[in-house]
């Protein structure tokens, strides 16, 4: 009941503080969309990384590291590559071009066709599979920990009560992101970083503790503390991780629910040293959402394994915690989960309204309508969404040992792929013809899905890999025999030595850990 009550009171504070930064009813675009431009360093990095976990980290990931050990970290280490990216190439062409919204910049290059269809995809991806797919997870975790109480409250099976929950999230995050748009959601993200990261640096030390610290996770699961794994491996072959950093073009560099904030920066300083401190926390990150999985292995040696490795978060909470700290762990979960939602809430409202609305539909709209439309656009996404957890509630339950993050993954390639073909030949070619560019974009499902037909049995990370250089390929070796190679000077841009400083050590960190735990 203490754990419970607290969950509670988080969700309370958590609305209250985001009802209190509504916007009047005269809100322009900048500052509902992009927070009038004026996010500091630390905004940007705590909003970022609060919006990159979601609750699928906590349940999925360490249910994958339990299964496949360190090897799992890729995920999480080799976005540092990708802010790299992001800080120093990416994000000071969006800030020197001023725009909203990254499909823009897009147009610009392209023309509509290429930046609708790019927008439009964004929507169909965020709107459905990773709002559907978060939203589940958070009322996964509530049936999994709490399906006595919940029995009691709400009665029914456990599909309708993971659905009632699966509403009630994402209601709550609708309501207070269409009220207050980016500000609203990065001053909530700001407090549940922090309860995010305390949560989960709890976890992870309790269980290291229990497993009998870091030796023992050496000496007793020595198989699970390898980052590369053989070739021969299903779900993550050393040659996979050419697939992370491909998807990291994409994810760091073209992804608006992502670099939103980045393009709500006051200055170009703030948006990379916030990048950069956010690629410090993904140290941070790996080893909260990997070591837990691997101690559990360790604790559960000599007993019954579980046989869904995505019970193994829960596993742990309910082995490790005593009441009341349970409940303020979990408060980092939703932390996460809400952290995720309100920003695909905000992101797609800005896509649709600023790109569809003000671009096609009502070019004379004033800014006041464009907000209007924003706000009745979440509404919509909320619905998509939970119908779509509503699907993933039924996958779960009628395979109980399935595990769904590889599936989310393999299933998000498919769109993700071409979105990597893009943002390569937007920053990387010399001018690339847009029809080679409208070719190889659209190339990357046909070559995807022949590849996973023709190739069945291959790791889908060395498939992603072929898939993305094959489909690049059509645009790239045409460009390069006709306009040769863009120079490489003029790509990067550092706003200060001290924060080109800061980029390479970082850079070399990410490659000593490769090294240190091959």
């Amino acid at each position: 009941m203490l754990d419970v009550l607290i969950i509670l009171a988080y969700f309370v504070a958590v609305l209250v503080a985001a009802l209190r930064s509504r916007l009047r009813p005269d809100a322009g675009i900048d500052e509902y969309f992009a927070a009038g431009r004026s996010l500091r360093w630390y905004s940007v990095a705590a909003s970022t990384i609060a919006t990159n976990l979601h609750a699928g980290h906590f349940l999925a990931v360490i249910g994958a590291s339990y299964a496949f050990g360190l090897a799992q970290a890729n995920f999480e280490l080799n976005a540092v590559f990708g802010l790299l990216l992001a800080a120093f190439v990416f994000v000071p062409l969006y800030l020197r071009a001023g725009v909203v919204t990254i499909t823009q910049y897009f147009e610009t290059k392209f023309g509509p066709r290429v930046a609708a269809t790019y927008s439009l995809l964004t929507m169909f991806l965020y709107g459905t599979l990773y709002l559907g797919g978060t939203l589940f997870w958070g009322g996964y975790a509530l049936e999994v920990l709490y399906g006595d109480a919940l029995q009691a409250a709400v009665g029914g099976t456990p599909a309708l009560r993971i659905a009632v929950m699966i509403v009630l999230l994402g209601g709550i995050s609708a309501l207070y992101t269409r009220s207050g748009g980016l500000g609203a959601v990065v001053r909530t993200d700001i407090v549940q970083f922090v309860l995010l990261l305390g949560g989960g640096l709890t976890l992870m030390f309790l269980a290291v503790h229990r497993a009998g610290g870091i030796g023992a996770l050496f000496a007793l699961a020595p198989d699970k503390m390898h980052l590369h794994l053989p070739n021969s491996h299903p779900q993550l072959p050393w040659l996979g991780i050419s697939a992370m950093l491909l998807l990291n073009l994409q994810y760091w560099g073209c992804n608006q629910v992502i670099l939103q904030r980045s393009l709500a920066a006051r200055s170009l300083r703030d948006a990379q040293v916030g990048l950069l401190v956010g690629g410090v926390f993904k140290f941070v990150t790996a080893a909260m959402l990997v070591l837990p999985g691997i101690a559990l292995v360790v604790i559960l040696r000599n007993g019954e394994q579980l046989a869904d490795p995505d019970q193994a978060y829960l596993k742990l909470v309910n082995l490790l915690l005593s009441p009341g700290v349970r409940g303020l762990v979990l408060c980092g979960l939703f932390a996460s989960l809400m952290s995720s939602v309100d920003s695909i809430f905000n992101s797609i409202s800005t896509l649709w309204s600023i790109d569809f609305y003000r671009r096609r539909i009502n070019p004379r709209a004033s800014e006041q309508q464009v907000v209007a439309m924003g706000r009745r656009t979440i509404l919509v996404v909320l619905v998509i969404g939970i119908l779509f957890g509503f699907v993933f509630t039924y996958i779960k339950l009628d395979n109980p040992s399935f595990p769904l993050d590889p599936l989310f993954k393999k299933a998000s390639y498919f769109i993700k792929n071409g979105f990597v073909v893009l943002i390569s030949a937007a920053v990387f070619l010399r001018d690339p013809d847009r029809r080679l560019v409208w070719a190889a974009f659209l190339a990357t499902l046909p070559v995807t899905i022949a590849l996973n037909l023709g190739l069945a049995g291959t790791p889908y990370l060395i498939l992603t890999t072929a898939a993305i250089l094959l489909s690049f390929f059509i645009v790239a070796v045409p460009t390069w025999l006709s306009r040769g190679l863009l120079p490489a000077t003029g790509l990067w841009r550092v706003d200060n030595r001290a924060v080109g400083w800061f980029g390479l050590v970082l850079g070399a960190a990410l490659v000593a850990a490769h090294m240190v735990f091959s």
